[in-house]
């Protein structure tokens, strides 16, 4: 055999393994076994640093429990070390989508853990005997509760990055209601005219959109923190000390920082994974409204000649290969195609929960991989809207003046004081005739001018008022 490989047995036989490389051969079998997404467990760094994390708590408490010697324990947790400041991470091979409910991912995390320890404790790559990835890295573990629990705190992370990204979109709009809070336009419902209200309002209504839905990712949050690390196999913690589960908890505590906490019920935590479900719907709602909220400022950008063109979003390129001059609202476009793509893996993570069967859902893996997806793609989505097209915004002041001027709605804010059958005549005739609400109230005798002008000012038509002279 070239010196250059080392031969490494499993159930199945053997196989080289280049002595270049720290996973060994059921990492490598399951590289060959799940050429699926061609994405590798490397691109998820939050992924593996939580796998590491995992093992290096795990076996701080053998440790403590006198079930693992001080020398590998040591080696252990350095080999941990390693992998918590990104070193190694190529070595992550197996697709990230894969059979066999993530224990190729637990033992390409094993298998690496070990060859490092091997390597800082000045032995060879493989002298299993020494440090073995079963006996030693996996000890009192199951993948069945390493894999959940390592999610979680990858996912745990994941939505703490989301929440920053969210509070940053939520304060440009929020900055930008502020910058408008005295242009005056139109509301709309049903695309049609409504009554008027500020640009300001109707930022500020999509900067707490954002925002209100940030504490529910705490919520959230504390579901995710919920493990079953302990529980090994199905939740009955066979083969670990009967004090391994509050001890692993705390170690994880110190290792982390996080407040996870054991679940009640290991058996059930094993098998439901309907907090997944539960992250994924609030992933979906809260995409759905930022896309709502894109589709309102392609709206309210349209034209520039035959749309509404209240606002002017940032120019970002040319946007036709035909048409000269041409310029698309590309930000929020793209944005709506993140919120697409995040419904979709919503759908997949709810059937794969379901498909769960009996004691362990063996779907873990193509849940972890949708919502991973979800949240990076929402965290660049946000930031690039924020930064992008919401903090470059203008408005056509008097642009939105001129359509309340305009529009038959202004005929609401006469309400109450000429009645609504006037008010639905006035409204009649100035559909058709194209004339204003103004100049037929005036024709009519309805209010004099210094009435009229009085209740058509915006700061009366934007909030809730009271006049004695209203006449309902």
């Amino acid at each position: 055999m070239d010196n250059n490989f080392r031969i490494e047995y499993d159930l199945l036989g053997e196989k080289e393994i280049s002595d270049d490389c720290y996973y060994g051969i059921q990492t490598l079998r399951a590289k060959d076994n799940f050429n699926i997404s061609g994405v590798p467990l490397s691109n998820f760094p939050k992924l593996i640093i939580a796998l590491a994390q995992v093992k290096k708590a795990s076996a701080l408490a053998n440790y403590e429990l006198g079930l693992l010697d001080e020398k590998i324990c040591f080696a252990i947790c350095s080999a941990c070390d390693e992998l918590f400041v990104k070193k190694y991470h190529s070595e992550f091979i197996v697709d990230v989508i894969q059979g066999g409910a993530g224990t190729s991912t637990n033992m390409n995390a094993n298998e690496v853990i070990a060859n490092i320890a091997l390597e800082l404790i000045g032995e060879k790559k493989g002298s299993y005997e020494i440090i073995h990835p079963n006996n030693h890295v996996n000890m009192s573990q199951s993948t069945n509760d390493v894999y959940p629990t390592a999610v979680r705190l990858a996912l745990y992370e994941y939505l703490s990055k989301l929440q920053n990204k969210m509070e940053v979109l939520s304060e440009s709009f929020l900055n930008k209601s502020k910058e408008f809070e005295n242009i005056i336009k139109m509301g709309r419902t049903q695309l049609q005219d409504a009554v008027p209200m500020t640009l300001g309002q109707e930022f500020k209504a999509f900067s707490l959109m954002i925002s209100d839905d940030i504490n529910v990712i705490e919520l959230v949050k504390e579901l995710v923190a919920q493990m079953n690390l302990g529980g090994t196999a199905i939740g009955t913690g066979i083969n670990v000390d009967p004090l391994y589960p509050s001890l692993v908890k705390e170690k994880l505590h110190e290792v982390t920082q996080k407040p996870f906490i054991t679940a009640c019920d290991l058996v059930q935590a094993t098998q439901d994974t309907s907090t997944f479900v539960l992250v994924s719907g609030s992933l979906k709602s809260i995409v759905t409204k930022v896309s709502k909220i894109c589709n309102d400022l392609r709206l309210l950008s349209s034209g520039p000649r035959a749309g509404i063109n209240e606002i002017n979003l940032p120019k970002m390129q040319p946007g036709s290969s035909i048409m000269p001059g041409k310029v698309n609202p590309v930000i929020p476009e793209v944005v709506n195609q993140v919120a697409f793509q995040v419904i979709g893996h919503d759908t997949t993570i709810t059937m794969a929960s379901e498909g769960g069967q009996l004691q362990l859902n063996v779907f873990e893996p193509i849940i972890a991989y949708n919502l991973f997806q979800s949240i990076s793609m929402m965290c660049n989505a946000f930031e690039t809207l924020a930064f992008k097209c919401i903090d470059g915004i203008t408005a056509n002041e008097q642009i939105c003046k001129d359509l309340v001027l305009n529009s038959i709605g202004l005929v609401t804010a006469l309400n109450p004081y000429i009645g609504y059958s006037n008010a639905t005549k006035v409204a009649k005739e100035a559909l058709e005739t194209n004339r204003s609400v103004y100049d037929i109230v005036l024709e009519k005798e309805l209010l004099t001018k210094a009435q009229l002008d009085e209740y058509l000012k915006p700061e009366n038509m934007i909030h809730p008022t009271y006049s004695k002279e209203c006449k309902i």
